[in-house]
């Protein structure tokens, strides 16, 4: 495959990154305009979320298996398809019960879009190149968040919520044609249709043998303690200072935007730094314990505005060095012709973390103590450093 080619099959993986976390976004900033265009409770419209990520968390895994089996790029392809159709129908009927069905529909196309993306870089890119394509690949999916929020409102006020699902319904399909239109280029690795008894024994095993393996277990433990720490770092953090610190509304949020500024800027040298070493756990480890001492230090002390800022954006900064580390030890431990279903189950315990996280979040802030926000994300970095320090790559990584 030359090098352009390959240039061209990382965009579009990142578009369709893009497109999914740009469509996770979509009901959250419209929320008061269709709630009461549909007359119902804010409640209501949250079952339409709870549906789609409780879909997504359960076919998640399935979906990396059919990824493997069938070919990641015309899943993920069908995905785009999918989530386009279901946004599109909800902004032509406009009905309260057909949100429900087409973002349960959503959740669906979402189980795809991890376990297909990794699937297509792992399989497609050399291996010298693939840490930067994990890391602008993790950078699309923040760009896309990013942009949902404003670019929605704008659409609202001048077409109306559902010209907002229309024209996020149109961005899907525009990239799934542009997938159908690439000629996907050869895969990288070999990735043999039938394995014999002593190639799956070697490869530690290629169904849920392997899923359940304790590396495997380990990565999906390590997704799911990162899911925590981001929710302290990231979703709770305004409300957590406020309530910790008496740190304003605008001041708190200012400081969020230059952490998450640095972290995605972070996280395209952690794709160039994953490139020159093989020691993603000696990054994954040092950048946990950079992150748990400036979360420590948060919780323990008033810091003033700027040193505040500074320990935020350092701990932004050290996870997004870490995220293509994070992958290159996931895909460490997978044995050829199997990251789908692997990133397909680790990722699912981003599903988990952001399920039960909120829950432990709330009641720290309900009854009284904030800290514990920003102490969890401390407890949370220090098991992922026992974690990362634990795991056991294969004796040879995929090449």
């Amino acid at each position: 495959m030359t090098r352009q080619a390959e240039n061209r099959l990382v965009g579009l993986v990142c578009a369709a990154h893009f497109v999914s976390h740009y469509h996770i976004l979509l009901l959250a900033p419209l929320f008061p305009v269709i709630r009461a265009d549909l007359g119902v409770t804010y409640t209501e419209l949250g079952l339409a979320l709870t549906l789609f990520n409780i879909v997504g968390a359960v076919l998640q895994t399935p979906a990396g298996y059919l990824a493997d089996r069938f070919g990641a790029r015309t899943l993920l392809i069908g995905a785009l398809v999918l989530s386009s159709a279901a946004y599109l129908v909800v902004g032509i009927v406009p009905a309260y019960f057909v949100l429900l069905a087409m973002f349960t529909v959503g959740g669906v196309a979402n189980a795809v879009y991890h376990p297909a993306d990794y699937a297509i870089l792992s399989n497609r890119v050399a291996k010298e190149r693939i840490s930067r394509a994990f890391s602008f690949h993790n950078l699309a999916g923040i760009l896309g968040s990013a942009a949902a929020p404003p670019t929605l409102i704008l659409l609202d006020r001048q077409f109306g919520w559902r010209g907002a699902f229309a024209a996020a319904a149109i961005l899907g399909f525009a990239v799934a044609a542009a997938m159908m239109l690439f000629r996907e280029p050869p895969a990288q690795h070999v990735e043999p249709a039938k394995a014999t008894p002593a190639e799956t024994d070697a490869n530690g095993g290629s169904g849920w043998r392997l899923l359940l393996s304790l590396p495997i277990l380990q990565n999906f433990v390590l997704f799911m303690l990162l899911t925590i720490i981001n929710g302290g770092m990231t979703v709770y953090l305004v409300a957590g200072l406020g309530a910790l610190h008496g740190t304003s509304v605008v001041t708190a949020n200012l400081a969020l935007t230059i952490a998450l500024i640095v972290n995605g800027c972070a996280i395209l040298l952690g794709g160039w730094l994953a490139g020159r070493t093989t020691r993603h756990a000696l990054i994954a480890m040092a950048a946990l314990v950079v992150t748990g001492i400036a979360m420590l230090a948060i919780a323990l002390y008033d810091l003033p505005v700027p040193l505040m800022i500074v320990a935020l954006s350092l701990a932004h900064f050290c996870i997004g060095l870490m995220m293509p580390s994070r992958d290159m030890i996931v895909r460490a431990v997978t044995p050829p012709g199997q990251f789908g279903k692997v990133f397909g189950f680790v990722t699912t315990g981003f599903n988990i973390g952001g399920t039960f996280s909120p829950i432990v979040f709330g009641a720290f802030l309900d009854y009284g103590h904030p800290s514990g926000v920003f102490l969890l994300a401390t407890v949370c970095c220090a098991i992922g450093i026992f974690i990362v320090m634990t795991i056991r790559p294969r004796e040879a990584s995929p090449t």
